[in-house]
């Protein structure tokens, strides 16, 4: 079965966005295994010592990633679909995960996006890190479903 893990720097905070990650986190455990480290954020004003903190934090954690950002490669959810499938191939020999990175409110540091793997986009625009967390199981749970041939992407 594969596994991914998704880590995210700070807490959810917002109710409604709890309620969603957790409704996506048990939709997806009959199709896949997806465990969430969150990271502990950085509090204080200077955004470069707050990145760097949170980078630290994040390395320890993984050294193979696909970050998260809004000017990475962006897919199709079929596309999306056959590009998890690939990274899991891929990565069944290394450690049998498929890792996300989702930063915190500062974004990364340089040094996490350029150690990625893969840097894909979610959308052009911009969300907060929070929204992204839902959006992104969302997004895995679609792909799973189009992975597994069952109705739920039209």
């Amino acid at each position: 079965m594969m596994r991914i893990r998704i880590l995210w720097v700070g807490r959810t905070r917002e109710r409604c966005l709890e309620e969603g990650i957790s409704r996506y986190l048990m939709l997806l455990q009959p199709l896949c295994r997806v465990s969430v480290v969150e990271i502990r954020e950085e509090k204080g004003k200077d955004r470069e010592r707050s990145r760097a903190a949170e980078a630290e934090r994040i390395v320890k954690q993984t050294a193979s990633y696909i970050l998260l950002d809004e000017r990475g490669k962006e897919f199709s959810s079929p596309g999306f679909a056959r590009f998890i499938q690939e990274r899991w191939q891929e990565t069944l020999q290394e450690k049998g995960a498929v890792d996300f990175v989702i930063g915190g409110p500062f974004g990364v540091a340089d040094e996490i996006r350029e150690k990625a793997t893969a840097v894909i986009a979610l959308s052009r625009m911009t969300f907060t890190h929070e929204m992204v967390r839902l959006i992104l199981l969302e997004q895995l749970y679609r792909a799973m479903t189009i992975l597994k041939g069952k109705e739920y992407h039209h």
